[in-house]
């Protein structure tokens, strides 16, 4: 391999996050080209190339179609786009990796040497998700090489339907989210003591659950970091102890968490949250944080006994109080346990592993001796049966 081509939803300038971490320390083994999803509404059909860190292009399709996503009206124009880029860079030896099965009926004139699928998050269980996603990650988990899960409830739920599936939850950067840092400017007019949150506003957020915790407490301050995506900004519960800061940078957060009390993971219990694994929970951590959670299953089983999980906002409230009362011998004796656990994960140690696995599948298809226009050939297939997916979809719409 001497190319990873990766297509994701997500933009690179969005929240910095999963995808960031592991391509960013990729790119020092392998070029890594980001392929994001169109832009619509362009004068006319154009890649925009963008230097994201080193050895990493950030490609941004942007298209005349009005539709948004991966569409399949997108499909030909993507196509032609995506091959016009990779003949002027000269890439011939790559591998394709997806984030989403809604990009494999974009990638099925691409001849790759093999096939990557990182399922980071269950898509379908989002809100405004196309109802042919299932049946497109069916199509793409047939072909797939290698199969990484973003957390151990989504592998769970997937591991009898890939032989080759690995689970890779959240991981940190410790040294970025360190202890002790400044305290933000923007808290320069928030007294204490602060409860706050960092990360996507979306319908995973128990909106109801923050304002309870705001009235119970109007003494608290709620600081809530991030953007707001998918819902209204008016259905943000209003209160003068809650403080809507917005997206703010990946450098900037550690100096957001280490000027906080109580960290909070306040997600609600729906379709969406069920396969999460919140990057944010070791971040809180490596900051020596202590949070309060609702019972997602990813942070119950591996972090339940230093994590309080509660249901409610009566129940955040009882436990941020608890976590007030600690003497500095407790709070001692949390910030230990907590780097006890920072110690065992980074994300230098999950991109190494991933790429290992990765040169092993390579080493396999290469035993095979599978020229690359069988692979294309396969490809090919699933993307036809991903697309007759997305036109009956379509058509009973």
């Amino acid at each position: 391999m001497q190319t990873l081509i990766v297509f994701s939803h997500l933009r690179w300038n969005f929240v910095y996050q999963r995808p960031q971490h592991l391509l960013s320390r990729m790119a020092g083994r392998w070029p890594v080209v980001f392929i994001e999803e169109p832009v619509p509404g362009a004068a006319e059909d154009r890649i925009e190339r963008i230097t994201a860190a080193p050895g990493l292009e950030v490609w941004r399709p942007h298209v005349r179609g009005a539709e948004h996503g991966f569409h399949p009206a997108h499909k030909a124009v993507m196509q032609r786009l995506v091959a016009q880029a990779i003949a002027a860079q000269e890439i011939e030896d790559y591998w394709v990796w997806f984030y989403t099965p809604m990009a494999l009926p974009m990638a099925d004139k691409l001849e790759p040497q093999g096939l990557i699928y990182d399922c980071m998050d269950e898509l379908s269980a989002f809100r405004g998700a196309p109802p042919e996603l299932l049946d497109q990650e069916i199509a793409l988990l047939r072909v797939a090489d290698v199969v990484f899960t973003g957390g151990r409830s989504l592998y769970n739920a997937k591991k009898h339907r890939h032989p080759n599936i690995h689970c890779f939850p959240s991981s940190v950067d410790a040294l970025h989210f360190r202890r002790d840092m400044a305290d933000h400017p923007l808290h320069k007019d928030i007294a204490g003591p602060r409860l706050g949150y960092c990360g996507v506003i979306d319908e995973r957020i128990d909106l109801q659950l923050i304002a309870g915790i705001a009235d119970a407490r109007p003494e608290w301050q709620v600081v809530m970091v991030g953007p707001t995506v998918k819902i209204d900004p008016a259905q943000r519960p209003q209160r003068p102890n809650i403080h809507w800061l917005g997206q703010q940078s990946y450098q900037d957060l550690p100096a957001f968490i280490n000027g906080w009390d109580v960290c909070l993971l306040p997600f609600a219990l729906n379709d969406s949250t069920r396969y999460i694994s919140p990057t944010k929970t070791l971040e809180y951590m490596a900051c020596g944080k202590p949070s309060v959670s609702t019972a997602i299953r990813d942070v119950v089983e591996p972090y339940g006994h230093v994590v309080p999980i509660r249901d409610d906002a009566a129940g955040f409230v009882a436990a941020c109080d608890d976590i007030l009362a600690r003497t500095p011998a407790q709070r001692q004796d949390h910030a230990r346990a907590l780097a006890d656990l920072i110690s065992r994960t980074s994300w230098d140690a999950t991109a190494t592993a991933m790429m290992d696995l990765m040169q092993e599948a390579e080493a396999a298809r290469e035993a095979k001796e599978l020229p690359a226009a069988d692979i294309a050939a396969e490809l090919a297939r699933a993307s036809g049966t991903a697309a007759r997916a997305a036109a009956r979809a379509m058509a009973t719409s």
